[in-house]
């Protein structure tokens, strides 16, 4: 196993020295069960702020389990652009402010579901003592890389409830990606109709979950080991016999998504950038259908989003 010493050792700078003896790591496992029930658990409403890029934004959140177990949820920005997303069991309802997809998919990682089983072969699970935040005391976990492909992830998690409290996002190198963390969480007080009320301009959506399809003529000669196709999805541009491409990767923790266009004559270069943790990579490929632009944009580091988006190819023309 690649070892990240200088990860290992800014990561668990982060923390407060360890309260109680060291949890067995065989307790990731147990908290990131309790994690992950904790959604359909616990009614609560607070206030987040969340960084990526050095850019920071502020979030209200109000969260209720219904008494036949469904859960709405609203998010809405409070300062910036003025951002609002109603979900229901997670799907999106309406949105104001951002494309429907884009909102969609915008929980930072500490607010999706993680499972330890699908993490441990990709990542080093640790259990590294006791934090605060938001005035709660907080278990700590650690997910540190088995290799270069994907990021170290830091985990607080509240003892009462296990809700995640605080979530950094850190490159090998140390650089921090994303940051997120409650400043106010009130998991007892219980939350009235109003406050899970959207605003006027918060406009309704058929949904924007995309369902696995066959509908894939494209082929990924290599992938990070761990990530597995979670979504796909061909569409016709209006007026035109042009289909692009989406496709979604996962390993449990990071994301990245492949988007194939063709050129059709158009002039395009090849980039490269990173934004916070997010990748952005596009390259052109010739194939005997024509040319392609391949992009490729995820919470992976820039070299593997380039290998990635190397590696894409029509089905019939690539090779495992």
């Amino acid at each position: 196993m690649r070892r990240f010493p200088l990860l290992v050792a800014l990561l668990a700078g982060l923390v407060s020295p360890v309260q109680a003896d060291q949890l067995a790591d065989a307790d990731v496992a147990g908290w990131l069960a309790r994690m992950a029930a904790a959604e359909r658990a616990h009614s609560y409403q607070g206030t987040f702020v969340y960084e990526r890029n050095g850019s920071f934004s502020t979030h209200g959140i109000w969260h209720r389990v219904e008494a036949n177990g469904q859960v709405r949820e609203r998010l809405l920005q409070l300062d910036g652009p003025a951002q609002e997303v109603l979900r229901v069991d997670g799907r999106p309802q309406c949105v104001s402010g951002a494309p429907a997809e884009q909102l969609a998919d915008a929980a930072p990682l500490a607010l999706r579901q993680l499972a330890a089983e699908q993490l441990a072969g990709n990542y080093e699970l640790r259990s590294v003592g006791e934090s605060r935040v938001a005035g709660r005391r907080a278990v700590v976990l650690l997910m540190l890389p088995r290799d270069q492909h994907r990021y170290g992830f830091e985990l607080h998690l509240d003892r009462l409830t296990a809700l995640p409290l605080k979530s950094l996002l850190l490159s090998e190198q140390g650089q921090l990606l994303e940051r997120f963390q409650f400043t106010q969480l009130d998991s007892l007080t219980p939350l009235s109709e109003q406050a899970l009320r959207p605003g006027v301009s918060c406009l309704p959506i058929k949904s924007a979950v995309t369902p696995l399809t066959t509908a894939n003529h494209w082929h990924a000669g290599w992938l990070p080991p761990g990530f597995n196709l979670l979504a796909a999805r061909e569409q016709a541009e209006p007026a035109s016999t042009a289909v692009l491409t989406w496709l979604m990767f996962g390993d449990g923790l990071a994301r990245f998504s492949v988007f194939i266009e063709p050129l059709q004559g158009a002039s395009v270069v090849n980039t490269r950038s990173q934004l916070g943790p997010t990748a952005v990579v596009s390259k052109r490929m010739p194939t005997a259908a024509g040319e392609f632009m391949v992009t490729v944009v995820g919470e992976i580091p820039p070299g593997t989003a380039e290998r990635v988006a190397l590696a894409m190819g029509p089905a019939q023309e690539s090779t495992p």
